[in-house]
């Protein structure tokens, strides 16, 4: 591992812009380790697949993967059963991403955890840059790209961290709230922090 490493962490609501602020830091020639993708490798089969499976049964695809589908039908609705499968799923995700991550030919990574403060994850990271945008733009970036009605978006929001309520002061926050060029000069800036630092 290289000396001075640091590792920051990418945050925010759904329909934010997490992915688009991962995208530009990409750009900048920064790696990004995504949580969401590294649950899509664990679960195309394997020892997390076979946990999950033992825990719900009945939620493994013929071709060994996990049947995603199935298994959001079993635990969506029922928060005692999505815990269980937090426990099981968010500390194997977390393990490779990290582990990922610290072996990275940089000496500052960036690692997008949707699930960052709800789970206590922010005090693995030396910084946590948090995207936050108006309820309005979220909830049509979400409609846009899933089949989702606003009702429905609306509820996703609600059960999420509430980022407007809490503190972010410690934190980079971004508000995605112009356009990508924005965007591009915010992170470009915060990016310009970070690196006097190392």
């Amino acid at each position: 591992m290289m000396q001075n490493k640091r590792i920051y962490a990418i945050t925010g609501g759904i329909g934010c812009g997490k992915t688009a602020v991962s995208d530009i830091i990409m750009q900048e020639g920064y790696p990004v380790f995504s949580c969401d993708r590294i649950y899509a490798e664990l679960t195309r089969g394997g020892a997390l697949v076979e946990e999950i499976e033992k825990a719900f049964s009945g939620v493994t695809a013929a071709d060994g993967s996990l049947d995603r589908a199935a298994l959001s039908a079993r635990v969506f609705s029922d928060k005692v059963k999505l815990e269980k499968l937090n426990k099981i799923t968010h500390p194997a995700i977390m393990k490779e991403l990290l582990n990922r991550a610290a072996n990275a030919q940089s000496q500052v990574v960036f690692c997008e955890v949707p699930l960052l403060f709800e789970n206590g994850f922010e005090k693995l990271f030396d910084g946590v840059i948090v995207v936050t945008r108006p309820l309005e733009k979220r909830i049509e970036a979400v409609k846009k790209r899933s089949s989702l009605t606003r009702e429905e978006v609306l509820a996703r929001i609600k059960a999420q961290y509430n980022y407007e309520k809490n503190d972010l002061s410690g934190y980079y926050a971004v508000d995605n709230d112009g356009s990508i060029e924005d965007l591009q000069e915010k992170i470009k800036k915060i990016l310009k922090n970070i690196t006097k630092l190392t």
